[in-house]
């Protein structure tokens, strides 16, 4: 957990802060105390296969591969499989982020990664597949569970101060969603996850919309995460036990936690249709 949460937070992209100021931070202070918490968190979630992120990005490469009939590998940003190492063992690769929404500390490092011309997705905010299958899961759970009045869709957060076109993105996928659902304004809001430090975040944020709901007088809402494909410590965890937590203690009486994409079939499809668009991009 030290080496991840290291990788991952010595990258400039993730923690834009002057190196000589941020580093004796990060292994001084961050990295003394953060592992263990994260790890308590893990343990919350972690499932007899492993990471659920892991297991369901596992699954989805597989699932991929056999609808498409080509060789199909998944490597992570930091850990293991690592992006170098997964790209030498294929020929002449595409590269799918699975970030819908292009953010520089997400998609942008990412492509830091890959060598000049190799093809990648830049994003798929708006892609009419991703949101159809966004739609159908949604849709899915309702079927199952019923439909609070209120939707809450909640997106990864970021610093308010360098998120350019990242927030336009998200309402923009968050409206076509909703169009899709064919949600009124007032069943539907977008709200935004995962503060980390003490900059101004983008808003309003997800955990304390909820508690003022419950304190409102909202007793049921639904929490669906588009810009997550697959369940994660931020889905799992940081909603489904600590936000519904709050939400509870603030007079909430159900918080329905709609899974992510995962292996949705008709995410599959939309997996499918980025990749054959973008191979058709990449020929000659």
């Amino acid at each position: 957990m030290r080496a991840y949460l290291a990788e991952f937070l010595s990258d400039p992209r993730v923690v834009p802060l002057p190196r000589l100021l941020w580093l004796p931070i990060l292994h001084g202070v961050v990295l003394r105390k953060r592992p263990q918490e994260s790890a308590e968190k893990y343990r919350q979630i972690w499932t007899p296969e492993g990471s659920p992120l892991a297991v369901h990005t596992a699954r989805q490469a597989r699932l991929l591969a056999e609808r498409m009939k080509i060789p199909v590998a998944y490597a992570m940003r930091y850990g293991e499989p690592t992006i170098r190492a997964t790209l030498a063992r294929l020929e002449h690769p595409v590269v799918v982020p699975l970030y819908p929404q292009y953010a520089d500390s997400t998609t942008g490092s990412v492509l830091d990664l890959l060598p000049p011309g190799l093809k990648a997705v830049r994003e798929f905010h708006d892609h009419p597949a991703y949101i159809a299958a966004l739609a159908a899961n949604v849709r899915r759970h309702w079927t199952r569970h019923g439909r609070a009045p209120l939707t809450l869709m909640s997106f990864h957060g970021l610093p308010k101060r360098g998120a350019g076109s990242y927030e336009q993105h998200c309402h923009r996928t968050a409206k076509l969603l909703a169009q899709a659902l064919a949600l009124q304004d007032g069943q539907w809001r977008v709200t935004f996850q995962s503060r980390f430090g003490y900059a101004k975040w983008l808003e309003p944020y997800t955990e304390q919309t909820l508690v003022n709901l419950a304190l409102g007088g909202d007793e049921r809402v639904d929490v669906v995460c588009p810009g997550f494909v697959a369940d994660c410590l931020e889905t799992l965890e940081e909603l489904g036990i600590r936000a519904r937590e709050k939400f509870l203690a603030a007079g909430g009486r159900e918080l329905q936690l709609i899974e992510c994409l995962n292996e949705a079939p008709e995410w599959i499809a939309a997996l499918a249709a980025l990749v054959t668009e973008l191979s058709a991009r990449a020929a000659p």
